[in-house]
């Protein structure tokens, strides 16, 4: 059974930077597009970016291009998400999720294997 852990989520100053870390266990983690989503409060779940199954092809929505960056680490079975120049609307949960799909896919839905989500807050 594919599991998902997201971790590195927390308090930050308008801004400032994070760095979210998702492990991949339960299956071979290079099948796998992933994906990272978030939840503001009231708001519905939103797409902010995946990446292909070998890291080569990336998928930002539009407004998350500059800010962030996600990348992967197939070797650690980890797939992370680097959040700059912070702002309190990027406070929100956020997702991690898993798709089985072809080599360099990007989906933006229909994902499998999601994790329980990390919160980031963004306030002075």
């Amino acid at each position: 059974q594919v599991q998902l852990a997201e971790s590195g989520g927390g308090l930050v100053q308008p801004g400032g930077s994070l760095r979210l870390s998702c492990v991949f266990s339960g299956d071979t983690f290079g099948r796998y597009a992933m994906g990272w989503f978030r939840q503001a409060p009231g708001e519905t779940r939103e797409f902010v970016v995946s990446i292909s199954r070998g890291g080569t092809v990336t998928h930002y929505a539009d407004s998350k291009k500059g800010r962030f960056k996600i990348s992967r680490d197939n070797a650690k079975n980890t797939v992370y998400l680097q959040m700059n120049n912070l702002t309190p609307e990027d406070t929100a949960v956020y997702y991690c999720a898993a798709d089985p799909t072809v080599s360099g896919a990007t989906p933006t839905t229909g994902y499998d294997y999601w994790g329980q989500g990390t919160q980031v807050t963004v306030s002075s």
